[in-house]
């Protein structure tokens, strides 16, 4: 075991110009709990300290050296040309300590120094993060993911119960600061929201188990470790404990997403997140991003108010409290997010893709469905020849029997939403008495409400109809009812702009469906806001 008193000669020494056989000004220290880092020059050398947290173990030379070569391994799959080797220093014949000289007293990771300006941070604030930015960052991170190891250990990590485990380990580990430094009801509602979505929503879990989203990732995904320089350049992941790394890509993003907002720049995060989603085709992410997000800052809760109990001077302390309690508020409003159900509204023509696009929203989020087709068909008494065209208005089409049907999906919605769960509906809501009813439904339940108008041009109507056989659709709207259709439908003016989402169907349906989870997540997160707004001392 080194003795401390090594440890700090050899950080004296690497802090003068002269240690280095290469030009090292400027020169820099930094330190953190675990690491000494020197800058020096066009190089960075990175020394881990002798410390034992039992979650790493640095204490002997044969760890620190196993854990640089970890550092560098790992941290090359997302980058090139940073991450070099590693080094030995040891001491010369007048017990000079010198880089790859003598007998290894210590081991070093060699980089190069990556300029602070193009940290992402750093162009943030100067406003130079690109929407070309984030489509790369997202396509970069969607790849790495796809490449990242996987296993029975590694998906391990990705089992229901270990998740639970560690939620509830988060939970017992800030229980002693709640109703000192953290805001004890605002902690029970995160806490229980929490416990609620996992035990309601086990099986968006087991799906992205079974879906293989379990990687070996970065484990600290954070905006200060990005940065925008020959490309994408992702530094410092955890190499000191797998675990930390293991577990669903979610959680990894949801590191980032919780970052890039508590910085102030959630329209950037979203970019990212579109842009990963659509190069993975990870669907389900929207689904549990909040619940990880939560998570994940509830984490950072932790760090500082452990931080604190260690700090003597009181403003040093007081500003570590306040670090807690702003990441408390972030995990707030995150768990608001996930937790406050959504009532789904797709409208529009005949045609237009929405039940295409309602279908598979609801299996990309898990949630029920509910369609004015199938509800049609199970209600009718007597049954009509699918080869038969039922005339525009009449039959099951009759404005009473049409009104009942409506009755039926809001009733069915109200079910739903009662149980914290939210729903989809499908059907043309071509009038805005229908419309105004789905509204004063979510009003009166305090939930969220986001009407998804699907559109397109007349003659590609005409196209998709005029394709449609007897059997193939539970519609049994035709090219022949077209014009009375568009005649009846009342455009959807009086819906207000957040909670309106306007659907180009035009283009391919995995197109239209991308630009829905991702438009459909801002307004969630816009609702929200307004949301915060109204609870009185919730700055969210």
């Amino acid at each position: 075991m080194e003795p401390p008193a090594v440890f700090e000669e050899l950080c004296r020494a690497m802090a003068r110009p002269d240690f280095y056989p290469h030009p090292a000004t400027p020169l820099e220290c930094r330190e953190t709990h675990i690491s000494a880092v020197f800058l020096a020059g066009a190089w960075v050398y990175k020394l881990k300290k002798p410390v034992d947290f039992g979650f790493l173990d640095f204490r002997t030379l044969e760890a620190r050296r196993h854990f640089c070569e970890r550092e560098v391994l790992l941290n090359q799959r997302l980058t090139h040309e940073v991450y070099e080797q590693v080094v030995a220093i040891g001491r010369d014949e007048t017990g000079r300590f010198r880089l790859d000289g003598g007998e290894p007293v210590a081991y070093a990771v060699k980089m190069q120094r990556l300029p602070d300006e193009v940290c992402m941070v750093a162009l943030l604030r100067q406003g130079m993060v690109t929407r070309g930015h984030t489509e790369q960052l997202g396509e970069h991170l969607a790849s790495f993911y796809a490449e990242g190891a996987s296993s029975p250990e590694i998906s391990h990590f990705g089992e229901p119960r270990v998740i639970a485990f560690n939620l509830e380990e988060n939970f017992q580990q800030l229980e002693p600061f709640v109703g000192g430094v953290l805001e004890r009801e605002r902690w029970e509602f995160i806490r229980e929201a929490s416990r609620a979505f996992f035990l309601h929503r086990r099986e968006l879990f087991e799906t992205r188990l079974r879906d293989g989203r379990i990687r070996d990732g970065h484990g600290d995904l954070r905006t200060e470790h990005v940065y925008l320089h020959r490309g994408i350049q992702i530094i410092d992941c955890i190499e000191f404990n797998d675990r930390f790394r293991y577990g669903d890509v979610a959680s990894d993003l949801a590191f980032l997403h919780m970052d890039l907002e508590a910085l102030g720049y959630p329209e950037v995060s979203r970019a990212v997140l579109a842009a990963y989603v659509k190069h993975a085709d990870d669907f389900g992410l929207y689904a549990v991003l909040d619940f990880y997000a939560t998570y994940r800052a509830l984490v950072k809760v932790k760090v500082a108010c452990l931080r604190a109990t260690e700090i003597v001077e009181p403003q040093a302390r007081h500003s570590s409290e306040a670090t807690a309690c702003e990441y408390l508020t972030h995990a707030y409003r995150h768990a608001l997010q996930f937790s406050r159900p959504t009532l789904w509204v797709f409208s529009g023509l005949p045609a237009s893709g929405k039940s295409v696009l309602a279908e598979k929203l609801a299996q990309a989020l898990s949630l029920p469905l509910f369609q004015s087709d199938r509800l049609r068909k199970e209600a009718q008494d007597h049954a009509v020849p699918e080869e038969a065209v039922v005339p525009f208005g009449e039959g099951p089409y009759r404005l009473p029997w049409r009104q009942r049907t409506y009755a039926r999906l809001f009733a069915l919605a109200q079910d739903t939403l009662k149980n914290g769960r939210s729903a989809i509906l499908d059907a043309t809501f071509s009038r805005a008495k229908w419309r105004e009813e789905a509204r004063q439904l979510a009003t009166d339940l305090d939930t969220n409400i986001i009407f998804v108008e699907c559109e397109c041009g007349e003659e590609t109507l005409r196209a998709r109809l005029a394709q449609r056989q007897p059997g193939s659709s539970l519609s049994d709207a035709r090219l022949e009812h077209l014009p009375e259709m568009l005649e009846a439908f009342e455009p959807l003016a009086e819906v207000a702009a957040d909670t309106h989402l306007r659907l180009d169907t035009e283009q391919p349906p995995h197109a239209s469906f991308l630009d829905l989870l991702a438009t459909g997540y801002v307004r969630q997160c816009a609702q929200i806001k307004q949301v915060c707004q109204r609870i009185a001392n919730s700055p969210c």
